[in-house]
């Protein structure tokens, strides 16, 4: 990987292209927002595409995105980055290398499949259990930055050219981490997807273990559109030095103003913590909630094995999936933490959580629906089988802003629109005549000009559920199935479905 220390590139780059084709305007489609550029889509986490999609119809192509994977028994417990897609139809892998460790990013044509590019990035995992994400995010129309060693970012100038510009960007100085390389490779890690502003920022988590050159300690780091970098501790963030850490794979979340970052901190693997608003300006902690169990009153675990992030509503409202605590008593569950964008007022909670980010879903896309919330919330409804459920796995349109008591916690959660059943038996399970495969989605893509979503499942297959008809309407088989950890589904500007099943992306259409 060759590295300079131009980052001024990417609005030089920026400006031609705009000048160059108008892809300022693009005859009717907006380049700037075109694209999957990052977890969730947009720096909200919504999940929302405008552009239908393709009937699920075949295989387009697919490509491995683990060339290594270790399996563990017949699971593989591993959180894979999120496919990207540029404004200009490049399909962006980030791709395991090793047994343990080792990545480098992909360039693809996004019809055929076809390598453009590939680039090693010298990244090293934080800590962990269950494998975390690598997320890179698209910055701009051009731009892709990736992690890499010692809590810095691989900056590449061109997503969509063949060959680029790379160069280090460092939250706390190239020049230092130059310096004592060695050093913050062992003790600086990102420990989050990244997350880029519309205005160009791009935000991050990060751990440390150890002494530094830059005095860093677990925290959250932002980069902004001139190169400038900044950083708060989670220590600050939380106020709490039982909570010194941010939170594993929690990709910040940026208010629809883009002025308010919502992250997570805890005290690593399955402790406490609170949900925290920053303000994207000064990077200054604004409020703190401490997030708490609605049925034990107890403080929610903040998982380190889970990839729930921020999502934030098109109201502003927040929601943070948590465990619940005593451990197993919502059936490893979890609930979804509710709250108005100042985080002083905590709403009704949705009774899944766990691993889990929800997606946006209009008022509008569900014919079921007959309230008053202009939208509505998609989330996973698994109810585990082994955990105390009876397996009856679900993913089910919630209302955020109407209640009910909900059956297995007993606890008043929002109240359920519709919901659909995975479609395959669980063998493992025969004691638990309802017990289907359930669903391994982490984010899931909302179609909305389709009225659908796109959900993948454990049993190997990815669906559409139709909301008009609240039935999974086309089945596309991707493998036999795997015990997988969750996983996002994207959709391209074109139509084409995503799917990551078994160490392998999937693309779908017609």
């Amino acid at each position: 990987m060759r590295f300079v220390s131009i980052f001024a590139l990417s609005s030089a780059a920026l400006a031609a292209c705009v000048v160059a084709t108008g892809c300022g305007n693009g005859g009717g489609i907006n380049y700037l927002s075109a694209g999957w550029k990052s977890y969730g889509g947009n720096p909200q986490h919504t999940a929302m595409s405008h552009d239908g999609t393709q009937p699920l119809k075949r295989v387009l192509w697919s490509a491995p995105i683990d060339l290594n994977p270790q399996y563990s028994g017949s699971s593989l417990l591993i959180h894979y980055g999120c496919p990207l897609i540029s404004a200009l139809d490049t399909v962006v892998l980030t791709v395991k290398t090793g047994a343990a460790g080792g990545f480098r990013v992909e360039g693809r044509e996004l019809k055929t499949g076809k390598v453009k590019w590939t680039e090693d990035t010298d990244y090293i995992l934080p800590n962990h259990n269950w494998t975390p994400p690598v997320g890179s995010a698209i910055v701009g129309i051009m731009g892709l930055v990736t992690p890499a060693g010692g809590g810095t970012l691989m900056y590449r100038a061109s997503v969509d050219e063949k060959q680029s510009m790379v160069s280090r960007m460092s939250f706390y100085g190239t020049s230092l981490y130059e310096a004592h390389k060695d050093e913050f490779d062992q003790n600086v890690r990102i420990c989050t997807p990244i997350t880029v502003d519309e205005a160009g920022s791009i935000y991050f988590g990060f751990k440390v273990y150890g002494p530094n050159a830059a005095n860093l300690t677990s925290g959250y780091a932002k980069i902004n559109s001139a190169g400038k970098g900044s950083w708060v501790s989670a220590q600050t963030l939380s106020g709490d030095e039982n909570a010194p850490q941010a939170a594993m794979n929690c990709a910040p979340a940026i208010s629809n103003d883009g002025k308010i970052m919502y992250v997570a901190v805890n005290n690593g693997g399955f402790s406490g913590g609170y949900l925290v608003s920053v303000d994207t300006a000064t990077m200054k902690m604004k409020n703190r909630v401490r997030l708490v169990d609605p049925k034990s009153g107890n403080p929610s675990i903040v998982p380190d094995d889970g990839t729930a992030t921020p999502m934030v509503g098109p109201d502003g409202d927040v929601y943070y999936g948590v465990l619940e605590n005593p451990f197993g008593e919502n059936h490893f569950r979890g609930f979804l933490q509710h709250f108005d964008k100042t985080l002083n007022v905590t709403k009704t909670p949705g009774a899944f959580g766990w691993d889990d980010t929800p997606s946006v879903v209009p008022s509008s896309a569900v014919k079921a629906y007959h309230g008053t919330s202009k939208y509505l919330i998609l989330a996973k409804y698994n109810n585990y089988a082994g955990a105390g459920g009876d397996g009856a796995n679900r993913v089910a349109i919630l209302d955020p802003n109407a209640s009910a008591v909900e059956s297995i916690s007993g606890v008043t959660t929002m109240k359920e629109v519709i919901s659909v059943l995975g479609a395959t038996k669980d063998s493992e399970f025969p004691n638990s005549p309802n017990a289907v495969r359930e669903w391994c989605i982490n984010t899931a893509a909302i179609d909305v000009k389709g009225r659908a979503a796109i959900v993948n499942n454990e049993d190997g297959k990815c669906y559409r559920w139709n909301f008009d008809t609240n039935t999974l309407s086309e089945t596309m088989r991707l493998t036999s199935g795997v015990g997988e950890a969750y996983t996002p589904t994207i959709v391209s500007r074109h139509g084409e479905s995503f799917a990551i099943n078994n160490a392998r992306v999937y693309v779908l259409g017609r």
